[in-house]
């Protein structure tokens, strides 16, 4: 058993907490990493009571220089983190106190830790996001490298993983830019209602001290202040939100994690993977395992996962604080840990990737990846669209039959299908005619691609 003696607020009891129920119910343990947060809402909530008279000039500054010890002794290592004084605001409060006396017990005047813990959340959160969103940035400036590099390198599209249409590889690069752009957005957009003020909510009413919201709101950055303190306290819809986004971003890694492991296997033969990025088999010698897309096709599910937890978690609280709410910071950090190694790993991995074109191109040539053309050819020849479906079809039957793509077939052979086939058919049916037929805005074409990038880098520049 522990005394209350001990406690910041144990005043009212009188009974001992259980030594189990101590270490059972504190968060030092996970929410020490919100050390900075917590000293600087505590830099600005000393500077607003000094403002509104409620700390002298002095006491002032024996807080914010106790502050700066604490920030010291934390950075080097020398602070001992107790699970006694349960979580980071009581630590910091405590060890404050020890350090310069009665000037650190009146730090807590007018706010909670309801409405401390709330505001040390948000803060951690908006940086933590602009960290994601550079990541995501540099993941983006890898892939238009990539398509610029490789916008006439020529691959087969695909649906339903079977041969489709031919595409380029930088084209499909631009896809998988496109989607971390909308995450981009996301982001962005979350982060707007993380950058919201809590404190002065206190435990849920406010607090009686004539306290400056909105001074506090301006020394520490945030947009506007919470309108409701029944709300500010309780309020995690903005965590929630992040980790809605975080599962996107996730699950747009784990589809380039799909394809880069297809891709980098014998049977597609596509993309050589660094060795920097995998691992060998402890049995087979000639294996080299896609282990990073692999692993982040993995952490997808615990991402997801958060989200679900987070939803859960907040699903059957009434208002105000209940602590139940402890239990967001784990999946949270989780979530904030797991986004910002996978997107590390892969704006490291992609720029080097080695593409093999040649793979790629005969890939292409399988498949009868320029039916579509073909039909499109007999459509501008005056044949309705259905019509020439059927001929396309039988054409692709008969290339089945005698093992020929369309393109290695005899004039005489295609026009046995339709007389409005003649010798110009050879320019649409080359892999090069179909992908330069597709020249519009979104189009798979190399000088869309090429267009497309210049489009990019100067989204990114905004």
């Amino acid at each position: 058993m522990n005394k209350e003696a001990d406690k910041l607020w144990g005043g009212r009891f009188s009974e001992s907490t259980d030594a189990f129920v101590e270490a059972f119910t504190a968060s030092i343990q996970f929410d020490q990493r919100m050390w900075r947060e917590d000293i600087q809402g505590s830099r600005a909530h000393a500077r607003m009571l000094n403002k509104v008279a409620v700390l002298t000039d002095d006491e002032l500054s024996q807080i914010l220089s106790g502050l700066d010890e604490i920030t010291s002794e934390i950075e080097k290592g020398e602070l001992e983190w107790s699970i006694q004084l349960e979580d980071i605001h009581m630590n910091i409060e405590a060890r404050l106190t020890a350090l310069i006396g009665a000037a650190g017990k009146k730090l807590h005047t007018g706010r909670s830790r309801n409405d401390q813990v709330a505001t040390d959340i948000r803060l951690y959160l908006r940086s933590e996001i602009d960290l994601i969103n550079l990541e995501l940035v540099r993941l983006q400036q890898g892939l238009l490298g990539l398509a610029e590099r490789e916008a006439d390198t020529i691959m087969p599209g695909f649906t339903h993983l079977q041969t489709a249409q031919p595409v380029t590889f930088g084209h499909h690069m631009l896809a998988w830019f496109e989607m971390l752009q909308r995450d981009r957005e996301r982001l962005a957009d979350c982060r707007k209602r993380v950058n919201i003020l809590p404190l002065g909510a206190a435990a849920l009413a406010g607090t009686t001290y004539p306290i400056d919201r909105h001074y506090t709101a301006e020394l520490l950055g945030f947009d506007g202040v919470a309108e409701n303190s029944l709300d500010a306290v309780s309020d995690r819809d903005f965590a929630i939100e992040f980790c809605a986004a975080g599962a996107l971003i996730m699950t747009h890694l784990s589809r380039f994690s799909e394809e880069l492991v297809l891709w980098a296997s014998a049977q597609f033969n596509f993309i050589e993977l660094p060795d920097r990025f995998c691992t060998g088999s402890s049995i087979m010698p000639q294996k080299k395992n896609p282990d990073v897309p692999e692993l982040v096709r993995g952490k997808t599910g615990r991402v997801t996962g958060n989200l679900i937890s987070m939803l859960t978690l907040m699903k059957a609280q009434c208002l105000a604080y209940n602590k139940d709410n402890q239990e967001d910071k784990e999946p949270l950090f989780d979530t904030v840990d797991t986004l910002r190694g996978s997107l590390r790993a892969y704006a490291d991995m992609v720029p080097a990737l080695q593409v093999k074109k040649e793979s790629m191109y005969e890939a292409a040539r399988r498949g009868y990846s320029t039916a579509t053309d073909l039909a499109d050819y007999l459509v501008r020849k005056g044949v309705a669209f259905r019509d020439s479906h059927e001929i396309v079809g039988k054409s692709v039957a008969y290339g089945i039959e005698q093992n020929k793509d369309l393109s290695e077939m005899s004039l005489q052979e295609l026009q046995q299908f339709s007389d409005e086939i003649s010798e110009d058919i050879f320019d649409v049916l080359t892999l090069e005619g179909s992908v330069a037929a597709r020249n519009h805005i979104g189009g798979t074409a190399p000088a869309q691609v090429r267009a497309a990038v210049i489009r990019g880098q100067k989204r990114l520049q905004e």
